[in-house]
């Protein structure tokens, strides 16, 4: 059995670089990280923005364009399975979110997916004009929520609120709820269960955004009755940069609503080409276009790793590893203006720590000038995403050693840290 860090976290004076190497030594999770390429000596707490690549991905890779592409061409959508595998792989990703065969494709990116929800349960709830969105969410949900509404033109709006105040706006006049499950900056973890059960109890359908949350926590949509879900590829499920994302529809749906994107892939047959559209009555009728079997075939490669792991393990190491972060901060960066955003609880975050800082932006940078790779969001917010597929116990005391050492000195104040990039 693993050791039980997370209770260790409390007495901070008796942890020591040599604990943190022996947690590694009794991690049962630790084999996985051999199956990432990490480069040496870097220390990466990105994974809640683009997770590492899988050392299999680059023969798969190989494999799909030399054999499958190159030698068997147009055969391969049969032969190779190309045609069935956005089911494929979406019957495997139910599997990490709680849903059904069936229930899930992968396919196309997380703001079309959502798009294509949003319509969807807007339809079910003709009668209806509220969305109700947490403001502070990532940006591209809200912006496809509000392209949606000004193009259909039927008097829909969006109630903005915040966390602690959105049980409260779900009230009869709403039509749909649509929140990511784990905030994509503090971190903070909505109560799945509770929203949707108010949700349904009023006449609302739910959407949830799992971007940052599959792969790195249990998800149970169906035990939570969710209607509808959307999330990427590329954070936790180490698919790739902008890997192919998924979409859930729960059985109760299909068929009872159309999507707005009606290409020939959603047709209930497609190569009967027919003039008219038709759609598919099961999850099929969310697909659009022809996918990307390139990215399908990478994203399969992460996929296929994480459904190995035992969620509950992850859940534990993921809280663990952000419990020993906090405590270090606490401890060996107290007075250099850091502030914590994420909840302390680990019950009540997901798997990253956010910290406040007015000069975040150049104390990151400074950080991966070391080699210690996190990211940051304006205003203020250094962002640490902890894999515990590939993230170590070791990487943690290392990464806030560095970050001591950079405060220290003051190695962020120089000039060079603090010009802009084009991705933060």
């Amino acid at each position: 059995m693993p050791a039980k860090p997370q209770k260790k976290v409390n007495n901070m004076t008796d942890l020591t670089r040599d604990l943190f190497l022996e947690l590694d030594r009794t991690d049962v999770l630790a084999p996985f990280r051999d199956e990432f390429h990490l480069p040496d000596g870097m220390i990466y707490l990105d994974g809640n923005s683009l997770g590492v690549m899988p050392k299999v991905a680059s023969a798969r890779a190989q494999d799909v364009v030399a054999r499958e592409w190159g030698q068997d061409l147009i055969t391969s959508w049969n032969k190779n399975g190309w045609f069935h595998l956005a089911e494929k792989i979406g019957d495997k990703i139910a599997g990490l979110i709680g849903a059904a065969p069936g229930e899930v494709m992968a396919c196309d990116a997380t703001g079309i997916n959502l798009y294509k929800l949003l319509f969807m349960a807007l339809d079910l709830r003709p009668d209806r004009k509220i969305i109700v969105m947490e403001g502070s969410n990532f940006p591209t949900d809200n912006y496809m929520a509000q392209g949606l509404i000004q193009q259909l033109d039927r008097g829909h709006e969006i109630y903005f609120v915040e966390q602690e105040a959105i049980l409260a706006a779900i009230t009869e006049e709403v039509a749909v709820v649509c929140l990511t499950q784990v905030h994509y900056k503090t971190g903070h973890l909505h109560d799945m269960a509770a929203i949707t059960e108010k949700a349904h109890q009023v006449g609302a359908l739910i959407i949830w955004d799992l971007c940052h949350s599959a792969g790195a926590l249990p998800v149970d949509l169906n035990g939570c009755h969710a209607d509808f879900a959307v999330g990427c590829g590329y954070k936790y499920l180490n698919g790739g940069p902008g890997a192919p994302a998924f979409i859930f529809v729960a059985k109760c749906h299909q068929g009872k609503a159309r999507q707005p994107l009606t290409g020939w892939w959603s047709h209930a047959a497609p190569f009967a080409f027919e003039q008219d559209y038709r759609p598919a009555d099961n999850i099929w009728q969310t697909l659009t276009g022809t996918q990307s079997i390139l990215a399908l075939s990478v994203l399969e490669c992460g996929i296929d790793i994480t459904l190995r792991a035992d969620m509950a393990k992850v859940r534990d190491k993921s809280k663990a590893l952000c419990d020993y972060f906090i405590g270090l901060t606490d401890q060996h960066c107290d007075g250099f203006g850091f502030s914590l955003a994420s909840p302390r609880d680990g019950d009540g975050r997901g798997s990253q720590i956010s910290l406040n800082h007015p000069k975040g932006f150049a104390i990151m940078q400074a950080l991966i000038a070391e080699n210690v790779i996190g990211d940051f969001r304006a205003p203020d917010i250094m962002r640490f995403g902890f894999t515990p597929l590939y993230t170590r116990y070791i990487d943690i005391w290392d990464a806030v050693m560095c970050l001591k050492n950079i405060m220290e000195k003051e190695l962020w104040l120089n000039p060079e840290y603090d010009q802009p990039t084009a991705v933060t």
